[in-house]
Parts: structure tokens; C-alpha cells; sequence
């Protein structure tokens, strides 16, 4: 049965080009830009908050609703408008997105009251709402199906790569220039590739690297659009979408709480506890890139190999984790914190080939979203909130040692994937 559906997935051309073209790169590095330029704008915040608080006199919910309101726009508006890039077409979708949270940058930074930042901070997240899904909805259509779990992972990496910078040079323009000035060069830099996007990302470059006549979104509107119960069509899309929520609630819940980790345990100032924690946010943006490849790798022939390395990936990531929070604090606990971060991450890759081989082509922009909304109700949302709940009761360090289970947990799900995703693969190859 293997051997059947490998042939088929080398045979379907229509599912992507043969090979990966100059001009592929070109799109994921103007695609990859623009991601980053979403997380710096969305991130630069946390960089000014004392500033901010001193200037408005504000309290901490109010800095909280600043911060939160463009969580809650991505996570209201994700599904919807991506369902529209899909129709309105991806190109011209993500080039006003991209504008759109640009321009709303510029506006934080001319904010005179509270109430214009909210304003200008709520339109940051509609503007960013549609870009992850769709973005890598695109960057997938551009490359061979063999490639797609390394696509992926080093697409989604852009997201922590954004966040780091955001934080690190918002930070720095604005101890130098005043926090106005953070704002306004992020926004101008992602305006600038903005505008260059649609200059150079074409639907019809995008259409020969498919060897046909026209483009991706006008090919799809000539095929008979798949219902949306394709979305979850198979169990195994579904298990695909429950685990990586799962797996991105230990994910979501390290980032937010590791500096306060450091500054309670190691007795770090503020400062270089944050700069150790990005140290290790970098770590996992480049695992979840090599865990991506490596799953490509591995998975030539063998396409099931995808949902076994994300089981080990899980329980890879516990592994370490666990180990830990056994350690006093020190260079050991350091290193296998290192470990748990690179893997943590890592079924990013994995889950993204999965989803985009079990669903339709011509709705991965909606696919995408759909598992967007899985992270970030199952894993980026809960995460935090439910380890700071557990820290107030049984303190920080008892709170992480608890998010090993969630990532068996995700492991378990994987596992049941496994089972069905050859046969479910070989049911959405015949069905395209």
C-alpha cells in the first residue's frame, strides 16, 4: 500500500511544481519577510510597556488589553478572512494584509490617548489575522510536495524569529529615539516589503512553475470549489489539528513564562533574563526548521514517517523537560532546557505536510486557518494562562513540571494518527 501511494504522490503535478525553482525562494523569502515584519509589529509592544505606563498612567489590564486585542482579533477573524484570501485570491490578500497591519503600526506610533492605541493595536490584528494561514498556503503552492513539512517548519520559524526582534531592537530605538519611533520604523519596514510584495510575487510566475496556463487562483475558481467538510474530511486531519494544539500548549506556555522563570530562579535582572530567554526562543525557531527537514528527509518512500517524528518529537520534548526541572539551577538545567525548546516545536513541520496532504489545494489557505484556530485554542491561548494559574497555586517551577503531560498527551494523539494516515492519504490522492 506504501509503495502505491508513494507513486501517487510523486505523480500528482497539480499539487505543486516538480521541482523548487529560483523564483520559489524568492517568494518564500518576500512571504518569510513579511512574517517577520507581523511578529515585530505585533511584539514591539512589550518593548515600550514601562514607557507607555509612565507616559498615560496606565494600569496593567489596560497594557493587557493593549497586548491582548490582537490575540483575540487573529483568533476571531483567522478562519473567515482566510476563507476569503482563498476566493479573492492570495497574492493580492496577503499584500493588503500586510499594508493593513503596516499602516496600523504607523498609527501606535502617533497615538495621542489610550483609546487611538487600542484602536490602532485592534487593527494590527485584523490585519494579521489571515497572514499565517494563508501565507503558507502560498509558499507551499510554489514548492514540490516532497518539501512540505521543511516549508513548514521554516515559514511558522519566522513567527519566533519576529518575535525576538520586535522585542530586541523595539527595545533599543526606543531607549535611544523615544517608543513613537519604535513603532514608526517597524511600520515603515513592513509597509516597504508590503509594497513590494505584489511587485514581485505574480499569480502567473506562480502559474508556471505548475507548467499551466493560468494562474493558482484562477485555477481554482474554474475547479468545483470542495466543500468545507473537506477540512475534516479524514480522522487523521483531525488528530493532526487536536496534537499540534496540544504540543503548542508546552509551546505557547515557555515563551511567556520563561523570563519570569529566570528572574525567580537564576536571580536575573530583567534585562539579561530576557535575553536569555530569547537565546532559547531562537533555539526553537531553528529546531522547529531542522525537525521540518528532517522530517522531509526521512519521509521519502515512507510518508508515514511524518507522524512517528512528530511522536518523538513530543516525547522528545517532554523527555527533556522533565529532566529539567529535576536540575538546580545551573549550566545543566540550562542545556536541557536548550533540548526541550529545539524539540518542542518541531511537529510544526510534520503537522503542516500532514494537513496540506489530507486536504484540498483549494482550500489550504482554509485548512491552514482552521489549524491556526486549533493552536491557538488548544495550545497558544490556554497554555499561558493555565501554567500562570498552576504557578499561583503550586509556584513556577511546579507549573512547568506539569507541561510534559500535555506533550504525551499530544504524543497519544499522533499515535492514533498514525494508524489511519496511510489510508487517508491514499483516499484524498484518488479524490484529487
Amino acid at each position: 500500500m506504501a509503495t502505491v501511494i508513494q507513486a501517487q504522490a510523486g505523480a500528482g503535478s497539480h499539487e505543486g511544481p516538480s521541482r523548487a525553482y529560483t523564483y520559489s525562494w524568492i517568494v518564500f523569502a518576500l512571504a518569510f519577510g513579511l512574517l517577520i515584519s507581523d511578529y515585530m509589529s505585533r511584539q514591539v509592544l512589550n518593548a515600550v510597556f514601562p514607557l507607555l505606563k509612565a507616559q498615560w498612567s496606565l494600569s496593567d489590564r489596560e497594557l493587557g488589553l493593549l497586548s491582548g486585542v490582537v490575540a483575540l482579533m487573529v483568533g476571531l477573524l483567522t478562519f473567515p478572512l482566510s476563507m476569503l484570501a482563498d476566493r479573492w485570491g492570495r497574492v493580492k490578500s496577503l499584500a493588503a494584509m500586510a499594508v493593513l497591519w503596516s499602516l496600523a503600526t504607523l498609527l501606535c506610533g502617533v497615538a495621542e490617548t489610550y483609546g487611538q492605541m487600542l484602536g490602532a493595536r485592534l487593527l494590527v490584528g485584523v490585519g494579521e489575522a489571515a497572514y499565517g494561514s494563508v501565507g503558507i498556503a502560498l509558499v507551499i503552492s510554489v514548492f514540490p510536495r516532497h518539501m512540505r513539512a521543511t516549508l513548514a517548519s521554516a515559514f511558522m520559524a519566522g513567527g519566533l524569529f519576529g518575535q525576538v526582534l520586535g522585542v530586541a531592537l523595539g527595545g533599543q530605538i526606543a531607549a535611544s529615539h523615544g517608543w513613537r519611533a519604535a513603532f514608526l520604523i517597524i511600520g515603515l519596514f513592513g509597509l516597504l516589503l508590503a509594497l513590494i510584495f505584489p511587485l514581485v510575487v505574480r499569480e502567473k510566475r506562480i502559474a508556471a512553475l505548475h507548467d499551466g496556463p493560468r494562474t493558482i487562483d484562477q485555477g481554482l475558481a474554474a475547479t468545483p470549489r470542495p466543500p468545507l467538510r473537506s477540512l475534516f474530511a479524514s480522522r487523521t486531519v483531525i488528530l493532526a489539528y487536536i496534537g499540534s494544539g496540544l504540543q503548542l500548549f508546552c509551546a505557547g506556555s515557555l515563551p511567556a513564562w520563561l523570563p519570569a522563570f529566570f528572574g525567580r530562579y537564576y536571580g536575573m535582572p530583567v534585562d539579561r533574563a530576557g535575553h536569555t530567554a530569547a537565546m532559547l526562543f531562537m533555539v526553537s525557531g531553528v529546531g522547529m526548521v531542522l525537525c521540518g527537514m528532517t522530517s522531509d528527509r526521512m519521509s521519502r518512500g515512507r510518508p508515514e514517517r511524518k507522524v512517528a517524528l512528530a511522536v518523538a518529537y513530543c516525547l522528545g520534548s517532554a523527555t527533556a523537560l522533565t529532566l529539567a526541572m529535576q536540575c538546580a539551577p545551573g549550566a545543566a538545567q540550562l542545556g536541557l532546557l536548550a533540548i526541550a525548546m529545539f524539540l518542542v516545536s518541531g511537529t510544526t513541520g510534520p503537522v503542516g505536510a500532514m494537513v496540506a496532504n489530507l486536504t484540498p489545494l483549494a482550500i489550504h489557505g482554509t485548512a491552514f486557518a482552521t489549524l491556526t484556530l486549533a493552536n491557538n485554542l488548544l495550545g497558544f491561548a490556554p497554555g499561558p494562562i493555565l501554567t500562570g494559574w498552576f504557578a499561583d497555586h503550586i509556584g513556577l517551577l511546579g507549573a512547568i513540571r506539569l507541561l510534559p503531560v500535555v506533550c504525551l498527551l499530544s504524543a497519544l494523539v499522533f499515535f492514533l494518527a498514525r494508524k489511519t494516515y496511510l489510508a487517508d492519504l491514499a483516499k484524498s490522492l484518488d479524490g484529487q
